[in-house]
């Protein structure tokens, strides 16, 4: 099938500021907000189809973002660090940046392509680099030749997480269907996840221990041909994966399950030549009640409340042992993120100044099927597609159904090309799919 190819016309970025006249201050990020490894932005993108009526999304969606903003006026400001590489907001309301553009093409063309990897990321997002003195948001609205549109956006994820900004897009959703304030209001309550006086860690955190091993190929020598590749997940493949467990285990998530899995399939895939070598996984953990129900975060909290973790183990155990090795692994360490956990990871930040997690020998992955972005709707109905919109530093599971109409969990995964096709036939052979298959959609 040949490479789909249209032409997307943009007008100039022009800036959208609150509605309405909205405070004038200095915010403090919290000690989760700033670490190193989220000093970057966020792609979204949304898929609509046409309604048929007149309605110009470009103008709507700008209205009922300028609304939104009167509510999460601290998008609109500018980020600064200060001593001790502290991030801090200047609600100076100046605005997010907007771009109106048109694409001769129809969604209906589009057709699997709307996942990652898009082809057409950089026709449709708008540019933008560094989180620091320029806008916190970056949005693009592409009109399409049907009647649909593109919805893309670049959010600074200092300033909030998935389902922050799925809080936040839900608010322009409704407000752009005519609610005079959003369902759930936001709430700042940074301070909640400070660091304590005096800061102490009293946790494990090996997501940030940075002695993991140094996968092959890395270092020095010449650049990989790397390939982007998306997988989707339906029902009786999860099925299939949970009879690899014994029955008291088949309970656990989808996420855990897949990325036990997947785990396993990736490092067999790599190939590491010393069994020894130490490999972990490391998962987001949302931080909004259960275990971590002591922080007090309100409902409307749209800051970062998660944290990373990470299972350990060496590649020889990892691919030797049955797959309820690396189940228990990931399921233990998910328990072990409470209360405590998250305000020694606050501590941690600060007094080893806000570290990058580790990166050498992990497969990161997050789980984006609960950020409620495909319910998302500025009045012309769900999204075809909504979540992340890049899957090469980080995998995530996403809802997703494709041109088939099969539904599933889509995890995209980046790997050099010379092990991508071992990669599927691993997956593949697990699920006793065609071990040639070279992508489930």
């Amino acid at each position: 099938m040949a490479a789909l190819s249209f032409t997307v016309r943009r007008k100039a970025p022009l800036l959208v500021p609150p509605a309405a006249p909205t405070p004038y201050e200095f915010k403090r990020l919290s000690d989760i907000d700033d670490q190193d490894g989220i000093r970057t932005q966020i792609p979204i993108i949304q898929y609509y189809r046409g309604s048929g009526d007149d309605r110009d999304p470009v103008v709507v969606i700008r209205h009922a973002l300028s609304r939104a903003l009167v509510f999460f006026y601290p998008l609109a400001g500018r980020i600064q660090e200060i001593a001790g590489r502290k991030l801090v907001v200047e609600c100076t309301g100046e605005g997010v940046l907007f771009v109106e553009a048109d694409a001769d093409v129809r969604l209906d063309q589009i057709g699997d392509a709307l996942h990652p990897p898009i082809p057409f990321f950089d026709e449709v997002f708008p540019e933008s680099s560094g989180i620091l003195h320029r806008p916190l948001i970056h949005i693009q609205v592409t009109r399409l030749r049907c009647g649909g549109f593109i919805f893309a956006l670049r959010g600074n994820h200092t300033m909030t997480d998935g389902a922050g900004l799925g809080q936040f897009l839900t608010a322009i959703g409704e407000l752009a269907r005519g609610a005079s304030a959003p369902s759930t209001l936001p709430v700042w309550a940074r301070e909640l996840l400070e660091a304590r006086t005096p800061p102490r860690i009293t946790c494990l955190h090996p997501a940030f221990d940075h002695a993991a091993a140094r996968p092959p190929n890395a270092g020095n020598g010449p650049p990989l041909d790397m390939e982007h590749r998306s997988f989707l997940f339906r029902r009786s493949d999860i099925g299939a994966l949970r009879m690899l467990v014994p029955p008291h285990l088949r309970t656990c998530s989808t996420f855990e399950i897949l990325t036990a899995c997947l785990w396993r399939c990736r490092t067999v895939a790599i190939g590491y030549d010393d069994p020894d070598e130490e490999i972990r996984v490391i998962f987001t953990v949302g931080a909004r009640g259960g275990r971590c129900a002591g922080l007090g975060l309100p409902r409307g909290y749209y800051g970062n409340a998660f944290a990373y973790a990470a299972a350990v183990t060496s590649a020889g155990e990892l691919c030797s042992r049955p797959m309820s090795y690396p189940l228990e692994l990931m399921r233990n360490v998910k328990a072990s993120v409470t209360t405590e956990h998250m305000r020694s990871l606050a501590d941690l930040m600060v007094l080893r100044g806000r570290p990058h997690y580790a990166t050498e020998g992990v497969y990161l992955v997050s789980d984006a099927t609960r950020t409620g972005m495909e319910e998302v709707d500025y009045g012309w109905g769900k999204a075809a597609y909504a979540g992340p919109a890049w899957g090469r530093v980080a995998s995530f599971h996403i809802l997703f159904r494709n041109s088939k109409g099969e539904e599933g969990i889509l995890v995209p995964h980046y790997l050099p090309r010379s092990i991508m096709d071992k990669f599927a036939g691993e997956v593949a052979s697990l699920i006793k799919k065609d071990p040639s298959l070279r992508s489930s959609l």
